[in-house]
């Protein structure tokens, strides 16, 4: 329930509805879009950003966190771990996420013996927190050359084209893939798939299953792979170190046991990392949409084992998130309902940016117009601007909202404020890791053996992600992953060492670098304190 310090405010995005329905703000010009995101947008703050001093990306400019995190030592004693393979696998698939489940499904069916290890329980990712959909060329009057102008142009032009162009190929295969083992898209009155546009996308590609896709997904992956016989799944054994042959390829893994307190290794012809991303460091401080895993793990490790990073610089901070109540900031307001007529309004009653420009200038916007005076302040002194989804609801009919937006209604509901009468205040918060791990189109890293997929994965996005297109990518190339990791079966792995570690280590100490971070994090710091 709204706070009386709001209703007056409520009572303004009230009172100008009727005045900006028929409103139409034009797209934002490229040099105005461009000096908007330089003001405001932070991932131009360079006070929040310094040049790595070690590792192949030296010189590059990372946020102070992640760098924290890539120029820090592990607080584990490496001398105690006991380097005999625990376990012996084939492919060892690190995450349990969507691209963790998809690289072990489809390098079983390759012949593979496979262990998946997460760091929570099977499916406890980020995947089931995507709320608005799947992006994929499935309609005749579509094609994914239309898919790959647009993901370029979202991403500002820096993606990697080579992966770009194999992921919207891809991409019908993909559904074609999820509709044959259950999966049950939302679909029109004629039987077809339901498309629906997005911020920043030419056509309507976006693919739902109301706003629950990823989580209903992840059912499915998960159903799939308890049928594998070839898949020994471990649960609660987050991976603390990379291991390396002789030769610098990668061997497999420690894994640490959370219930016994104790590590153990698995070697392996082939290691996926599939951990995620880093939105629980909440970068710069802004608040995070992001699950309890997702600490960056899978960039310190690859790092430290010499793969090159990709795009460390550039970080997604999705325009609605929420901003009251407090037990709540930072939960997503899915894009979807910005796409269906939810508009963004300042504390004036007055639109201030086309809700349908891509998210990066959204973002933008909201901060401009929060620190020019125009947000609204909560009673814990947050600010935000409104979302107007009674708006939806007046344009498409009574009871749409509770229909099309069913996890949504009911968490607000919870809280006794109901998305068809009342606004929702709302701030960009952390979203995605735009970047990640240096891949090639089989999703292999610059270290040999070591394969990346899904948000630890970079060069796919470039600066910005056009929605759905982070469903698409974890599939795609956790496909990919599994497929080529599958054939190193074959692959003589070579003794277990953690060499590259202590090489790390040593140059670390030469340069006299310290950090106030210990890698990985594993969780965040309210978490560990709790364990």
């Amino acid at each position: 329930m709204y706070p009386e310090s709001l209703r007056d405010s409520i009572a303004i995005v009230d009172a100008t509805r009727e005045k900006r329905k028929g409103e139409a703000l034009p797209k934002l010009p490229g040099t105005e879009t461009e000096g908007l995101l330089r003001r405001y947008h932070p991932d131009y703050r360079e006070a929040g950003f310094r040049n790595l001093r070690i590792g192949a990306n030296r010189g590059d400019r990372t946020t102070h966190e992640i760098a924290d995190l890539l120029e820090a030592f592990s607080d584990l004693d490496h001398s105690k771990i006991n380097l005999d393979p625990e376990f012996d696998t084939d492919v060892l698939v690190l995450g349990g996420g969507g691209a963790g489940v998809t690289a072990a499904l489809f390098a079983e069916s390759m012949g593979a013996r496979v262990i998946l290890a997460t760091k929570l329980r099977l499916g406890n990712s980020n995947t089931i927190m995507a709320l608005g959909g799947l992006q994929a060329s499935v309609h005749g009057d579509d094609s994914p050359v239309r898919h790959f102008v647009d993901t370029l142009a979202a991403g500002k032009f820096t993606g990697k084209r080579e992966l770009v162009k194999t992921m919207v190929e891809d991409g019908p295969a993909i559904v074609r893939w999820l509709l044959e083992i259950g999966v049950d898209f939302d679909r029109d009155e004629e039987g077809n798939l339901a498309t629906r546009k997005a911020g920043g996308i030419t056509a309507p590609r976006i693919i739902s299953i109301g706003d629950y896709t990823g989580l209903n997904i992840m059912k499915v992956l998960k159903d799939e792979i308890r049928k594998g016989e070839g898949i020994e799944v471990m649960e609660f054994a987050p991976a603390v170190e990379l291991t390396t042959n002789g030769f610098g390829e990668c061997n497999g893994a420690v894994l640490f046991d959370l219930g016994r307190k104790r590590h153990f290794v698995v070697r392996a012809r082939a290691v996926i990392l599939a951990t995620g991303g880093s939105g629980r460091l909440h970068l710069q401080g802004f608040p995070s949409s992001n699950n309890f895993g997702a600490t960056g793990d899978a960039i310190v490790l690859a790092y430290r084992a010499g793969a090159r990073l990709e795009g460390i610089d550039s970080f997604q901070y999705h325009p609605t998130g929420v901003m009251f109540p407090d037990h709540m900031v930072g939960v997503l307001v899915t894009e979807a309902a910005r796409s269906l007529g939810g508009q963004l309004v300042n504390a004036q009653g007055e639109r201030f940016i086309n809700e349908l420009e891509t998210r990066d200038a959204c973002s933008a916007a909201i901060i401009r117009e929060c620190e020019e005076g125009n947000g609204v302040r909560t009673p814990s002194g947050k600010v935000g601007v409104w979302l107007d989804t009674p708006l939806i609801e007046e344009t498409h009919g009574t009871g749409f909202l509770k229909r099309r937006f069913p996890s949504m209604y009911r968490h607000f509901m919870r809280v006794k404020i109901d998305i068809s009468k009342r606004p929702l205040l709302t701030y960009p918060t952390l979203h995605y890791q735009n970047g990640g791990i240096l891949i090639d189109e089989t999703g292999e890293t610059t270290v040999r053996n070591l394969f990346a997929a899904g948000e630890a994965a970079g060069g796919i996005h470039g600066r910005n992600r056009a929605m759905g297109n982070s469903l698409l990518d974890i599939f795609v190339f956790g496909r990919r992953a599994g497929l080529e990791a599958a054939k190193r079966k074959y692959n003589v792995p070579g003794n277990v060492t953690l060499g590259h570690v202590y090489r790390y280590y040593d140059r670390l100490k030469s340069l006299r670098i310290s950090s106030v971070a210990t890698s990985p994090t594993l969780f965040p710091e309210f978490i560990v304190s709790k364990l």
